[in-house]
């Protein structure tokens, strides 16, 4: 999930993008657009990138073992008809 930084940037990014008649409303409009923020965030139930490298990385692992194993198979299977 973006870090709370990051999510505060945004909104103090799209506050500032308010018209200029809002501008006494800022901070309120901030505030509300951090809590709406933090929310949908957190409904999308978003991962962070050091758990999405390692769940690549188990993949990887996960696929090259795979290929192995099918490799033996093949062996066997090819040994197996010609014994």
């Amino acid at each position: 999930m973006m870090d709370s930084n990051s999510i505060d940037d945004l909104a103090k990014k799209l506050a500032g993008m308010m018209p200029a008649s809002l501008a006494r409303f800022q901070e309120d409009i901030e505030k509300n657009l951090k809590a709406g923020l933090k929310s949908a965030m957190q409904k999308m139930d978003l991962v962070t990138r050091e758990e999405y490298e390692v769940q690549r990385a188990l993949l990887e692992r996960s696929q090259a073992r795979l290929a192995a194993l099918e490799d033996r198979i093949a062996a066997l299977e090819a040994s197996k008809d010609q014994g």
